[in-house]
């Protein structure tokens, strides 16, 4: 379990090999051993994700920061790392939230917050330099995503929702045998007809092949929508669906967009997608 900003393949066997032995129920000691070593140069790729900005600057209409009443939405980063996505959603006028499981990460990203919202580095704007709302406001806390006990701050309790929750190597940092309390954590947090945005990453790599990160072409629709396990055996699609006869849509979200970004990491090697689910 990996609760930061994480698994990028930068790290080689260094960050295989950290896990490669290591129980699953583990693997959340072993990110935040990672994150006290001082290895997150392995996975941080040291800005907000363009491709975020650029669906938060473009979907305005599906991603306002600001209820029909005038009050600030709430987003939520699920290992955030150093809080670079964070940030930005509060940039462009959030309430926005990180969760880290480590101490070290938390640290390191309150540390980055207050400096990015006093002078804000021109990665977190895509074609607007900046934003029309006044930035809202950043808060970090400490905790396992799997469970509600977390180092609650802000007016958050266990029993918050979020407007908006945001995905980037959260799921592909985790083992498969953790993809169902993934998409379980994110239900509980997500309000019912809140949005849960995924860049997804790594679609070119085999599923089959160990992590992390693990690849996940076809796991977010099979999660979310079809309320399936996460584990691909099949050929997958271009609409990101796994090619077998048609299921039942069951799951506890419905995909409202699913396009390629016109910015990415350079590690996505033009493939990864972001796709957006409306909570049920």
């Amino acid at each position: 379990m990996a609760q930061s900003n994480t698994s990028q393949p930068s790290g080689g066997g260094r960050l295989l090999n950290t896990f490669l032995n290591r129980p699953v129920k583990d693997h959340g000691s072993g990110w935040s051993s990672l994150w006290d070593l001082g290895e997150s140069d392995l996975w941080d790729r040291g800005k907000a994700s363009p491709a975020l900005v650029d669906i938060v600057e473009q979907q305005t209409e599906l991603l306002n920061p600001f209820t029909a009443d005038g009050k600030r939405k709430k987003a939520l980063v699920p290992g955030c790392g150093r809080g670079y996505d964070v940030v930005m959603l509060a940039l462009h006028g959030f309430e926005a939230y990180g969760l880290e499981i480590s101490d070290t990460a938390v640290k390191e990203a309150e540390k980055y917050a207050s400096t990015e919202l006093a002078k804000p580095s021109a990665y977190h704007f895509g074609t607007e330099q900046r934003p029309s709302s006044t930035p809202g406001s950043v808060t970090f806390f400490q905790g396992d995503f799997f469970t509600s006990q977390w180092d609650f701050k802000g007016g958050i309790d266990e029993t918050t929702k979020f407007d908006v929750v945001y995905d980037y190597t959260f799921l592909c940092a985790l083992h498969p045998e953790q993809r169902k309390k993934w998409v379980a954590s994110m239900a509980r947090v997500t309000k019912s007809g809140g949005l849960l945005i995924c860049l997804e990453f790594p679609l070119y790599k085999d599923p089959k092949l160990p992590g992390p990160p693990w690849g996940l072409k076809g796991v977010h629709w099979n999660l979310l929508a079809e309320g399936g396990d996460g584990v691909i055996t099949g050929e997958v699609g271009e609409d990101g669906k796994e090619k077998k006869p048609a299921t039942a849509e069951i799951g506890d979200f419905r995909r409202s967009l699913y396009v390629k970004p016109a910015r990415s990491y350079e590690v996505a090697k033009g493939t990864d997608m972001v796709s957006v689910y409306a909570r049920k």
